[in-house]
């Protein structure tokens, strides 16, 4: 996407607020201007009812060098491949060491940060008096993504089973099936983004129809359906929340490892683990 250098200095308050700015709120004014700009479109193709087939994007898979389902850590592109595999190169960047049992807050800053669309989400979460197990499912839900965004819910929810109640996992793995059906009684709508990503005549296969046939009937079914509702599709630069506005929730429902995540011998350690050294060969 070409990026209109003016408008966006312009959007974000003049030359002088640009050059107080750290170089990492740079990279998240840019992703947010970019993801703004994508949603106008989006609506403006609606309009125009001008979106692709499924059989047009599953044309361009051989004009790529990544995949589409791979995770953020294993795509090339500026901050770990947070934009989409675009990026002025085909090199993947040099990652920090974890240090020596690491915990959640380490994994966050080192491997997720900025994480604004995960952090945003618990704040809109937060900010609706949502419990704080939705809070924290929001500020969970996409975590899978960084390994995987195939199935990235069922990722998730493998990925902080150990840690989190059943109902925070629960929330996690089935926010994905929920995401492509509409609730009109809760306010969620189809994407208009998803037409452009998954194409205009798609229909999800017959597993996610039955994960959310399963989830709709379910007794925590208000709890994934929370996290849908609370997934931004739009950023708004004016709310920059931080991983310390959700600490005393994170404390009190996500049980830390003292050898540290990866190192405690749970089904999921060989997943943290994975993030932790994503360059190992083997």
């Amino acid at each position: 996407m070409e990026v209109d250098r003016g408008e966006l200095i312009q959007s974000l308050g003049g030359e002088a607020a640009v050059a107080e700015m750290s170089h990492e709120q740079r990279a998240d004014a840019l992703e947010e201007f970019q993801i703004g700009k994508l949603d106008a479109e989006m609506a403006a193709r609606k309009k125009r009812g001008k979106f692709p087939t499924v059989a047009e994007l599953e044309s361009q898979i051989e004009t790529r060098t990544w995949r589409l389902g791979s995770g953020k850590l294993f795509r090339p592109g500026d901050k770990m491949g947070r934009f989409e595999g675009d990026s002025d190169g085909p090199q993947v960047k040099r990652l920090p060491k974890m240090p020596p049992n690491p915990s959640f807050y380490d994994y966050f800053a080192l491997r997720v940060a900025p994480g604004t669309h995960l952090l945003q989400s618990a704040a809109l979460a937060k900010a609706r008096n949502e419990s704080e197990e939705v809070i924290l499912a929001c500020l969970l839900h996409d975590l899978g993504g960084t390994l995987m965004k195939t199935d990235h819910g069922y990722w998730g929810a493998a990925l902080i089973e150990p840690y989190v109640s059943e109902r925070v996992t629960f929330a996690v793995r089935y926010h994905q099936a929920l995401r492509f059906f509409p609730d009109p009684e809760v306010g969620y709508e189809y994407p208009i983004r998803y037409f452009e990503a998954f194409g205009i005549d798609y229909v999800p296969p017959p597993y996610i129809q039955d994960a959310y046939k399963y989830a709709r009937a379910h007794k925590w079914y208000g709890l994934a359906r929370s996290v849908t509702t609370n997934d931004l599709y739009a950023f708004n630069p004016d709310i920059n929340p931080s991983i310390d506005d959700f600490r005393d929730i994170i404390d009190r429902h996500f049980r830390h490892p003292p050898e540290g995540l990866g190192y405690d011998n749970t089904p999921a350690a060989h997943m943290w683990r994975s993030m932790a050294n994503p360059d190992a060969p083997l």
